[in-house]
This record gives C-alpha cells, structure tokens and sequence, in this order.
C-alpha cells in the first residue's frame, strides 16, 4: 500500500489523539468522514495501524530507571535469546543490531532491585556471554511516533 498525503494526515491525527472521532478528524483535514473511514480500516487491515493505544508517562508511573543494554550471544541463538528477552515486563524494546554486539534491549524499572534481578536473569539466559548496561540519565527524546 502507498501512503499519500491523505493518509499521512489521517495517521498524524490518530497519533496525536486516537479517540477523536472519524468526523472529527474528517473536518480538521478537509475530506468526508467516509474518506477517514475507508482509510483507516485499509491502513488496519494493511497492518500500518497495528493497535491503538495510550501514551504513558512511565515516570509518573514509578519508572525512574531506563537502561539500555548491549548483549554478546554465542551459537546462532539469538532470535531463541530475543523471544526469552521479550518475555520480561520490563522490557520495552529488543533490537538484533550490527556492529560488536549482537542485541541491544530497552528496559525500565521502578529501582535499582528491578534493574539487579533483571540484570542478572540476562545473564542466566543460556547462550547470553555478556550483557554491558547502561544506565540514562536524561531522557531528551522518546517518540517512536514517526511519520
């Protein structure tokens, strides 16, 4: 599917507030409410719109530690290591990336207890051979509402 200018109004619309009605993003952009609604259910069913969702404050939340860890797998199991990593709530994200480490995840946690144990369960995992975190001291960015 190409996404138009159309499209990409519609799109920004929903990322700035998902539970605006079709009609009312219909009058901000300049077409029908039939047009968002074709739309919409096109870019859904093409799976650009995956869920919608809330935007959460994690630190309004108790989230005070973000970290970012690199991880060194050993013997072609990475995508084995990848899904075992992706099962800890704590994870937001895990990326396969090139360059001197395998992964990198993105991980929050309430306190320092939370980032220990799931420091050390990284470790446990079989197959992981070393895990360097880092821990963010300032958030500048964190938007992954790209359009």
């Amino acid at each position: 599917m190409t996404i138009d200018d159309i499209d990409k109004k519609i799109l920004k619309e929903i990322l700035e507030n998902s539970r605006q009605s079709h009609r009312e993003i219909a009058k901000k952009i300049g077409v029908s409410v039939g047009t968002v609604v074709s739309r919409t259910k096109k870019m859904e069913e093409e799976g650009i719109i995956k869920r919608y969702t809330a935007v959460l404050d994690h630190e309004k939340l108790g989230y005070d530690l973000t970290v970012v860890t690199e991880i060194t797998v050993s013997q072609g199991k990475l995508l084995d290591v990848d899904k075992e990593i992706s099962k800890n709530t704590s994870t937001c994200a895990v990326y396969d990336v090139t360059g001197a480490v395998d992964a990198i995840i993105v991980a929050k946690f309430k306190n320092r207890n939370e980032l220990s144990t799931f420091t050390k369960s990284l470790l446990s995992i079989p197959y992981v051979e070393r895990a360097n975190t880092h821990v963010v001291l300032n958030t500048i960015k964190e938007n992954f509402e790209l359009l």
